[in-house]
């Protein structure tokens, strides 16, 4: 039944449905291109961040400066429950994909929670111990990953832009 409403959303909506499409096309674009730069698990972890509203996303690229992994992602909420919901959905949308944490610390006090994945960590912080612990200045000499165009342009709230 749900599929001929949807046909019948069609006919009776045409510019809908082609607005729809060119969506799901962008969308398909944007994990290309993100696919091309890193590997797909980061590409999950940086979506599904953005999808919870991320502020400040980047990546560091750590094989030439470290042994204990290739990458850092580093991210930031405006308070404990955004940046716990944060980690959250990144550690559910990898474990869909069949990619499990080795470890999560720092849950319960939500200042800086670390999702440990081996040869990727992401770092989601609230955003003053983000920047009293500045992890972009104590790793600087690792290479910042340029973003998908379209989570560089998220990254970068509204809120965030209204405050400058």
């Amino acid at each position: 039944m749900k599929e001929n409403s949807s046909i019948k959303e069609k006919v009776l909506h045409p510019e809908q449905a082609r607005g729809a499409q060119a969506k799901k096309h962008a969308a398909q674009a944007a994990a290309d291109e993100c696919a091309e730069a890193l590997d797909a698990r980061i590409c999950t972890a940086l979506r599904a961040s953005s999808d919870k509203k991320a502020l400040d996303i980047v990546v560091l690229d750590l094989r030439e400066v470290a042994t204990f992994t290739d990458y850092f992602m580093i991210t930031s909420g405006t308070n404990q429950r955004q940046v716990q919901a944060i980690a959250d959905e990144v550690v559910e949308q990898l474990k869909k994909e069949g990619t499990r944490a080795a470890r999560v610390e720092g849950y319960k006090t939500a200042e800086w929670i670390l999702v440990d994945y081996g040869d990727f960590v992401v770092h989601v912080f609230e955003e003053k111990a983000r920047r009293f612990y500045d992890l972009e200045r104590l790793w600087r000499d690792a290479a910042r990953v340029p973003l998908p165009t379209d989570l560089a342009d998220e990254s970068e709230s509204s809120l965030r832009r209204r405050q400058s």
